[in-house]
């Protein structure tokens, strides 16, 4: 019985490892305080999920109005062009049937002076 400690130094143990315990048991408390719980994570990665999904929505829609866009411009340039070359056409006729009718109609007068 002489290595068995004593009723006192057993309750100083005993009050020493509760006291430690305590210590890491206040420690695991704030840290716990600390994580996130899954119920948490779980709404964010959702709401995440959900702001990806709609930026990439936008990006998608973006694209479509810009290449509708494009499309429009592509579409106006080759109006713009088939509008330019049918005024040049009806300017050359304007020019080119008036002088055309005159030198008919000079060619009849001399051929009518000639025939006489």
């Amino acid at each position: 019985m002489a290595d068995e400690p004593t009723n006192g130094e057993l309750a100083r143990l005993i009050s020493q490892m509760d006291s430690r315990v305590d210590a890491r048991l206040g420690e695991l408390n704030s840290r716990f305080d600390k994580v996130v719980t899954l119920d948490v994570y779980t709404i964010q990665t959702n709401h995440t999920d959900r702001r990806i999904s709609d930026a990439e929505a936008d990006i998608r829609s973006n694209a479509d109005a810009t290449k509708k866009l494009e499309d429009d411009f592509e579409k106006y340039q080759r109006d713009q062009a088939a509008r330019r070359e049918e005024d040049r056409q009806k300017r050359l006729y304007q020019a080119v049937v008036p002088a055309l009718l005159c030198l008919i109609a000079t060619a009849v007068a001399i051929w009518s002076q000639v025939t006489r």
